[in-house]
């Protein structure tokens, strides 16, 4: 059992920037980022591979959010630049280790002017 503690989301202007912070209880072979609109489903935002630190993002995403990882805390972060209406939602942690797939609570993010 793995458990996820996010923190990091709030409220910003469009073109603002936050960070979001996901630490885990344990060891783990992928940690990601989704998220989900309101009335939409859940979409995997970037994923990034614990040992090989080998990272994918959602082409909605690419160039302006990175994600990295700091395995020493066995934490994940999620730098958000340039960050757009469309990228409001609920932001949630996920990682995957011993073939099970494990979630955070969700953190809000919320781009308003």
């Amino acid at each position: 059992q793995v458990q996820l503690v996010e923190s990091g989301g709030g409220s910003v202007q469009p073109g603002g920037s936050l960070r979001l912070s996901c630490a885990a209880s344990g060891f783990t072979f992928s940690m990601a980022w989704y998220r989900q609109a309101p009335g939409k489903e859940r979409e995997l935002v970037a994923l990034i591979l614990s040992l090989a630190g080998i990272a994918n993002y959602a082409d909605s995403v690419k160039g302006r959010f990175t994600i990295s990882r700091d395995n020493a805390k066995k934490t994940v972060y999620l730098q958000m630049n340039s960050l757009k209406f469309e990228d409001t939602g609920v932001y949630y942690c996920s990682a995957t280790t011993s073939g099970n797939r494990y979630w955070g609570q969700g953190t809000q993010v919320t781009v308003s002017s």
